[in-house]
């Protein structure tokens, strides 16, 4: 069995190589950082594959799908992604737009040419990593919340059309709550609830995948918040969005 996995050299990505080495897989880890994905290469006994892309360009997501198309690839994960916090009339656009090359043009391109040959060998699980900011409106991250927000509904549709075709390839979408990885660094923010360890989200992700599950949700706290945020008005629900995200600094 053999997986790619975008993003791969820091927090779920790594973490999420780890546990699928330790069960077994042929690993083909994907990053910009040349240097972090050969360390984990070494800490993994030198035997995945890596390969240094930024994916927000299109043409290296289109690249990335050329090298590994003979692979006969069974899982692919779509991690790659970051955010950023301000007031969107402040954030640079520049900025924004590699956010959503990256969070979303990178992911709807590999999943579209991957599961054309998943499809085709009715064989295949692709999970795609948005976050429980897809459930919402984020005044003050308001462009990740939008890239998140498009995961989840371009997954999910997805998995509908696959389930009516009834094929043997399976769509999940990671919705994680806050974890503890280099994301809150790069995106200036801190949560003001503890963060769930990047090797418990990536645990959780990849046995909940490998069963098939469609919306994965770590954490029954963030469960109930994923819930309970459809019964409360929407502007009231950004109130209360904009407060807690503006404690973040």
């Amino acid at each position: 069995m053999k997986a790619v996995i975008t993003g791969a050299s820091t927090g779920l990505g790594r973490d999420m190589a780890r546990n699928l080495y330790a069960r077994g897989f042929e690993l083909i880890l994907v990053a910009r950082s040349a240097e972090l994905l050969a360390k984990l290469r070494e800490e993994l006994g030198g035997k995945p594959r890596i390969i240094s892309l930024d994916l927000s360009n299109e043409e290296n997501c289109r690249e990335l799908y050329r090298m590994t198309k003979e692979e006969n690839i069974d899982i692919l994960i779509n991690n790659a992604g970051f955010g950023s916090y301000g007031l969107s009339s402040e954030v640079d656009i520049e900025t924004e737009l590699n956010m959503i090359d990256l969070n979303i043009k990178s992911v709807h391109i590999l999943t579209k040419l991957f599961v054309a040959d998943f499809e085709e060998r009715n064989y295949g699980y692709i999970m795609n990593v948005a976050s429980i900011a897809a459930f919402l409106s984020g005044p003050l991250m308001s462009t990740y919340y939008a890239t998140k927000g498009y995961v989840l509904k371009f997954s999910t549709a997805l998995y509908e059309e696959l389930r009516r075709k009834k094929k043997n390839v399976h769509i999940s979408v990671l919705c994680p709550g806050p974890v503890d990885t280099e994301f809150n660094e790069r995106a200036g923010v801190r949560f003001l609830i503890n963060g769930r360890s990047s090797k418990f989200v990536a645990d959780y992700a990849i046995k909940k995948m490998l069963k098939n599950k469609l919306l994965i949700i770590p954490g029954i706290e963030i469960k109930l918040g994923a819930f309970f945020q459809r019964l409360v008005p929407t502007k009231m629900l950004l109130k209360i969005c904009y407060r807690l995200q503006s404690c973040k600094r």
